[in-house]
């Protein structure tokens, strides 16, 4: 009896387990249902009859060439300085191995704003060119950043470090061996680069792109402040400045269609070919010692990215920062950032607590079901933040306001929006949007402890959930630090669901820095935008470690 009793229990706790899983996953998927639900069902509004006839095109337009541009620019810089500093050896290169990746800390509408100050009329560039050579305003042309080719800029040097790490780490895997094989049938360097190096890393750069390309649709910030006319603005204006739900999901299911066609074309991209590394241990390429000229050459090529990137529009923040800044620096700007930092903290740990219990979940199931359910929850990432948040809001509205119905017909008080009035609705968007972040580290970390330990645990008579509490979390508190820091920073950073879901009177660092950009304060923007470069600097921090740490063993 004792028997058949502990096998009903731990039956009992893995239907638990993946009924929780099902729960989770249909909670988190409901955003993007909702959206396509009022696609369908909604019907054609005359907003989106006046946008078709008006915008739409732009929109198309703007889109396809922020893709093409972005695309072609993060791949040719992540390939190349991947390449160089894999390959060869040159001055500095131990330095560029860690430091390329720092870009990833600064939003691409931080830049947007850093660079719009230093390059526009009465900027210190400008003003240097007229007063050096005493031109004036006809004189000389100067390019204007605010335009679709300055976003591709901001969103080539912000993002590149995504095709980077990605290809880096392709050419340290995969590269050793062929390179010689290569070397022993007469390829050169650059032979051996397009015909080696380059197909092997082919999906490498493909999946890096393809995770530049989903920021660059899913980005609000540099768009709207350069003007530029994409779907996510016109979600945008058409919540806020039409009050047009419908036409906005409209909106939002185009802007996810184009994130299905990058996706696709990713896969189309690596067919049926696999890349795999058929020797049982790491070799590693022999790096190609520069002659000094080319040496010199190559960390220029390196700098760049890094100059234009991180250390520019860093060392401009903090120069406004610190003579300007913010002129509300004190008692407001202290509640904004604890507003960003209670947002963040509970978001992670909701997070963190819900990739354990579906991670958990999919390493104890039998069946394919709550591996399938986290494949849908990490489809959530790939979502622009202004698609969660049409998403979140649409159902969100209608059950606040039946509780609000429900809750004056039996006590005769109206307690107001409880949900979309609060932070509740915009936690529920954030984790919708992020939990895949958590769940991939969560999941990365349970792959690496053997099942021994859970039958050993079993054996000593602990149950499903026991285990999970005395042995497992214990086991990844690292990964779980590292999931849900990675979260954090995520949620310090997120822009255009913030905006469209707030409640009235509410702002953090980021909407603080978007607004007062938006009134071209961009001095006072300077403070809000630096503490969030500051703390979008922690994982980078982490992801250097690692690639030091690679180095080390090489």
């Amino acid at each position: 009896m004792n028997a058949k009793g502990g096998q009903a229990r731990v039956r009992l706790q893995g239907a638990t387990l993946t009924s929780t899983a099902v729960v989770i996953a249909a909670l988190i998927a409901a955003p993007v249902l909702s959206v396509f639900s009022n696609v369908f069902i909604g019907g054609t509004s005359s907003t989106w009859s006046h946008l078709a006839d008006t915008v739409l095109g732009e929109f198309l337009f703007n889109t396809v060439v922020l893709c093409a541009g972005v695309g072609l620019g993060v791949a040719s810089i992540g390939i190349t300085t991947a390449w160089l500093t894999t390959m060869l050896d040159f001055p500095g290169r131990r330095f560029f191995e860690w430091a390329l990746v720092l870009p990833l800390a600064v939003p691409a509408y931080v830049m947007a704003y850093v660079y719009t100050d230093f390059l526009q009329y009465v900027g210190p560039v400008q003003t240097w060119l007229r007063a050096t050579f005493e031109w004036r305003r006809a004189d000389y042309w100067f390019p204007d950043v605010r335009t679709v080719g300055g976003a591709v800029t901001m969103f080539m040097f912000v993002l590149y470090p995504y095709v980077y790490m990605i290809a880096r780490a392709a050419f340290l895997e995969r590269a050793g061996g062929m390179l010689e094989a290569g070397r022993s049938l007469g390829l050169g360097p650059w032979s051996s680069f397009f015909r080696v190096s380059l197909p092997l890393a082919r999906p490498a750069v493909v999946a890096g792109t393809a995770l530049a390309l989903m920021e660059t649709l899913a980005d609000f910030g540099t768009v709207s402040y350069f003007g530029v006319q994409t779907f996510t603005t016109g979600i945008y204006r058409a919540w806020f400045s039409l009050g047009d739900r419908i036409a906005a999901a409209q909106l939002s299911a185009a802007l996810l269609a184009f994130v299905v066609v990058v996706l696709t074309l990713e896969r189309i991209s690596r067919g049926r070919a696999r890349f795999n590394n058929t020797s049982r241990q790491l070799s590693l390429p022999v790096r190609h010692r520069l002659p000094p000229a080319l040496g010199l050459l190559a960390a220029f090529a390196c700098f760049m990215p890094l100059f234009l990137g991180f250390l520019l529009p860093g060392a401009l923040l903090l120069e406004m920062a610190f003579l300007d800044g913010d002129a509300q620096f004190g008692s407001r700007f202290v509640h904004l950032a604890g507003n960003s930092f209670v947002l963040a903290a509970l978001t992670a740990l909701i997070a963190v607590l819900l990739a354990i219990v579906l991670g958990y979940a999919a390493r104890l199931a039998r069946s394919r079901l709550p591996h399938a359910l986290n494949r849908v929850v990490g489809l959530g990432y790939a979502v622009p933040g202004s698609v969660i948040a049409v998403g979140v809001l649409i159902p969100l509205t209608r059950l606040d306001n039946w509780l609000a119905q429900s809750w004056e017909a039996l006590f005769g008080s109206n307690p107001g929006l409880l949900l979309t009035g609060g932070i509740a609705a915009l936690l529920y968007a954030y984790l919708a949007r992020f939990l895949a972040v958590a769940l991939q580290t969560v999941e990365s970390s349970l792959g690496k402890i053997t099942p021994s330990m859970d039958d050993a645990s079993r054996s000593l008579g602990f149950g499903r959930w026991a285990t999970l509490r005395r042995v497992h979390v214990p086991m990844l508190r690292g990964s779980l630090l590292t999931a849900g820091l990675l979260v954090f920073v995520d949620v310090m950073k997120e822009l255009p669901a913030t905006l469209v879901i707030r409640p009235f009177n509410f702002d953090t660092l980021a909407t603080q820095a978007h607004t007062l950009a938006s009134d071209e304060r961009l001095a006072e923007a300077s403070t809000a935008a630096l503490i969030i470069v500051a703390v979008g600097l922690l994982p980078m921090i982490l992801i250097s470690r690692q690639i030091l740490a690679v180095r080390r063993k090489a």
